[in-house]
């Protein structure tokens, strides 16, 4: 059996991906109020910044969960905005 990291996962959009860049696409998609807003988190309203952000996440499943998931509607959202 190969070891999980060589398995491929060609229907996962967040694949590869790292938390970082996660967060980064989101604050520069909707800004630390926005985010905030979508995901009302303490490391997004109250001096955000994205170290300290990264630290809580990592440490806090369920709010990776929501970052996540607000990450894929976004992508999905600009799938459906872009012109054909």
């Amino acid at each position: 059996m190969p070891p999980p990291s060589s398995n491929p996962q060609p229907r996962n959009p967040l694949h590869g991906l790292t938390l970082e860049h996660i967060v980064n696409a989101l604050v520069a998609q909707y800004g630390w109020a926005g985010l905030g807003e979508r995901v009302p988190l303490r490391c997004f309203t109250s001096d955000p910044s994205i170290g300290s952000s990264l630290k809580f996440l990592r440490k806090t499943p369920w709010a990776r969960d929501k970052v996540e998931s607000l990450y894929l509607f976004m992508l999905r959202e600009q799938r459906r905005s872009a012109p054909p």
